[in-house]
C-alpha cells in the first residue's frame, strides 16, 4: 500500500492526520510541500488545489481530515 501524505509544518490538521496514521500503523511518506517544490507540484497536479493536508492512498485523493474516507480508503 502507497500512502503519501501531502502537509505543511504549520498545518494543525496535517498532524491529526499523520497521529491518526500511525495509531493505525499506517506507513506513510511525509512530503512538506511548504519546503519541497516538487511535492508541492506533485499535490497540485493530484489535487488541483493548495490546502492541506492531501493525501493519496494508493492513488485515491483525499484532501483535508476526511477521516471516513480515509478510514475506507485504507480498508481499516
Amino acid at each position: 500500500m502507497s500512502v503519501k501524505v501531502f502537509s505543511t509544518q504549520s498545518c494543525p490538521w496535517c498532524h491529526r492526520v499523520k497521529d491518526f496514521l500511525r495509531e493505525h500503523k499506517v506507513d506513510f511518506e511525509d512530503l512538506d510541500v511548504g519546503r519541497d517544490e516538487k511535492a508541492r507540484n506533485e499535490m497540485l497536479e493530484k489535487s488541483g488545489q493548495m490546502g492541506v493536508p492531501v493525501l493519496d492512498i494508493n492513488g485515491t485523493i483525499i484532501i483535508g481530515f476526511d477521516q471516513e474516507a480515509i478510514t475506507e480508503a485504507l480498508g481499516l
